[in-house]
């Protein structure tokens, strides 16, 4: 029977499919549900999952003759290439993204045997790749880098198949790192002025070291203001980003204010 096929975003897609134990009736209704659905859809392969059976069980047709893959897995592969795939999930949008080009796989058959072999085709190698990833989790985004992922995304949009997500993910980059770095770095310094006495130097010398210290703490404080109205604003852009979350700045600005008041008062007790 001719099932419908899972599109983006649809998420029952990402589950991590079970082994087939029964190779009779269970087995049976997937792979006519997989021949019929492909036949009906203009297919060359599918997965069990994208038709709504979180099964490990593939179909790939090669010359009108289905091959059945249940419980395949990739013993070795070689050859590695950059493979421009389209999937149904994201409507044939075309995505390029790494494969391998040989792979030696064990799966089990229509009797549960399990067989071996060989594929050393490019074009097999990476359908055989792409279906599989279906059946643990992973479609052809989740192979891309973040940057490059964005940016599939915004094609996907521009195709009016995806709503556009590309400020829904984190950037690789942030810049309020700046505010972090700068600060560590005065802390620093002042951290170092308070072992200055040890050394003999010059009622100068250590003047003007407090006059830095004296300089950095605001400067600080201020640095930590802004860390906190940028992130705020990278939490509010980038929504799904664990790391522009209110906790784990609140924890940055914490440290860094505690130890500019602690080195401020070493300070002023020490070199004042």
């Amino acid at each position: 029977m001719v099932q419908p096929l899972k599109r983006y975003p649809d998420e029952s897609i990402n589950v991590n499919a079970g082994p087939i134990r029964d190779f009779h009736e269970t087995y049976q209704q997937i792979l006519t549900d997989l021949i019929d659905t492909i036949e009906a859809e203009g297919l060359e392969a599918l997965s069990a999952i994208q038709i709504g059976y979180a099964y490990q069980l593939m179909v790939i047709k090669e010359n009108n003759t289905y091959h059945a893959y249940a419980n395949p897995r990739i013993i070795t592969q070689s050859d590695p290439f950059d493979s421009t795939e389209s999937s149904s999930y994201f409507f044939d949008q075309p995505i390029t993204v790494k494969r391998y080009g040989k792979l030696s796989i064990v799966y089990d058959d229509a009797e549960g045997k399990m067989q071996t072999i060989k594929i050393d085709e490019r074009d097999k190698a990476a359908t055989f790749q792409r279906k599989l990833d279906y059946l643990f989790n992973t479609t052809l985004l989740d192979r891309l880098l973040p940057h490059q992922r964005e940016q599939a995304i915004k094609a996907l949009a521009g195709k009016g198949h995806m709503p556009d997500l590309s400020d829904a993910f984190c950037p690789t980059e942030s810049k309020k790192e700046y505010f972090v770095s700068v600060a560590d770095k005065l802390l620093f310094f002042m951290f170092i002025s308070l072992f200055l006495p040890l050394f003999n130097l010059s009622k100068e010398t250590l003047s003007g070291w407090y006059t830095y210290d004296k300089f950095a703490f605001p400067t600080v404080i201020i640095l930590m203001i802004g860390f906190f109205f940028y992130a705020q604003y990278e939490a509010k852009k980038y929504k799904q980003c664990s790391s522009c979350q209110i906790g784990n700045n609140i924890g940055v600005i914490i440290k860094r204010g505690i130890a500019a008041i602690a080195f401020a008062a070493g300070a002023y007790f020490i070199l004042g």
